[in-house]
């Protein structure tokens, strides 16, 4: 049993984080809470039991944790997460501040938990639209990734609390906040920061992440995020090129054997993924697999995950936990 601690807790991130260590039965003997000074004293709850803020300091160090899990932003991370890490404590970070350096891992258990090692303290979580997406491609690596395109389509939440209230800020007529056009009834091509070459930061981070992941530092890999009027749930349509010959009826087989996927495939039916299923869940759901008419050996492949949960807060959980296995059976 550990001392757990949530750092940032007051955010969705952090929230949901401590719904699921509960919901998880994650072996906690105590359950600690911090974020910054002006939330200090206010109460989440765990377990049915109330947990009150403390503020966060380089005191932390001293309090005695087993396990962390950051959930307040780059800033906060580089500050505090390497102090703790330092000082033995199992760190899994949900911020982009650690991911792409070479001696992090940079984790989704269904894909790569071989990439923790027995003595990681500081382990990064992906972005939440890459850890999804993963997961699908994942089953497909015996048929050899040779290119990957992404579109995804980003619920509001992704923002935090200050996305899901501008786009009811939309509903009610009145002009956004947090994002620099209306998000109701409208869509947006701009996730984070535009960068020289004119994608985003966020289509960055995918391209990036996919090929960390994988260990596939040459794969061909781009990515367009959009950001939609739906409150909860990504979805992200994959355009993969393989390097072997294979068949949707071979891509569904791996795909409903595979950890993680709900495969949602008869559109005789009008089944096929939506954020409405996934949201409140762990799984990654799958459909509308197709051959694209246009390349050779490549296929559509639609994914839809709960961006709160697997996208950030389930994920780590199942990271500590899979950190935690490889320390004991080291």
């Amino acid at each position: 049993m550990y001392h757990v601690a949530v750092i940032g807790a007051t955010g969705a991130v952090g929230q949901k984080m401590l719904q699921v260590l509960a919901e998880h039965d994650f072996p906690v003997r105590q359950i600690s809470a911090y974020a910054s000074a002006r939330s200090a004293g206010k109460i989440v709850q765990f377990k049915g039991q109330d947990v009150t803020i403390q503020a966060l300091s380089e005191n932390i160090t001293k309090d005695g944790i087993g396990v962390a899990l950051f959930a307040a932003g780059g800033t906060i991370s580089e500050q505090y997460a390497p102090l703790l890490a330092a000082a033995g404590t199992l760190v899994v970070d949900n911020s982009s501040a650690f991911r792409m350096q070479a001696d992090i891992p940079l984790v989704v258990p269904e894909v790569n938990s071989q990439a923790i090692g027995p003595n990681d303290r500081l382990i990064a979580n992906p972005n939440c639209s890459t850890i999804q997406s993963v997961v699908a491609l994942a089953p497909l690596q015996p048929f050899g990734l040779k290119r990957v395109n992404y579109t995804t389509y980003q619920a509001v939440s992704g923002s935090g609390q200050k996305g899901i209230e501008d786009l009811a800020r939309g509903s009610r007529g009145e002009e956004p906040v947090n994002y620099p056009h209306p998000i109701h009834d409208n869509i947006l091509p701009h996730i984070d920061v535009f960068l020289p070459d004119g994608y985003t930061k966020e289509e960055q981070k995918m391209i990036d992440e996919t090929r960390k992941i994988f260990r596939l530092p040459e794969l061909p890999v781009s990515a367009t995020c959009v950001r939609v009027p739906v409150t909860n749930s990504h979805s992200v349509a994959i355009n993969v090129t393989f390097e072997q010959e294979t068949s949707v009826e071979a891509i569904r087989a791996a795909l409903a054997e595979a950890p993680g996927v709900v495969l949602v495939d008869d559109v005789s039916h009008n089944q096929y993924p939506m954020p409405l299923d996934a949201s409140g869940t762990d799984d990654v759901y799958v459909g509308r697999i197709r051959q694209d008419q246009s390349l050779a050996n490549t296929f559509h492949i639609w994914c839809v995950a709960d961006n709160i949960r697997k996208g950030a807060a389930s994920n780590a959980v199942q990271v500590a936990r899979q950190a935690l296995e490889s320390s004991i059976h080291s």
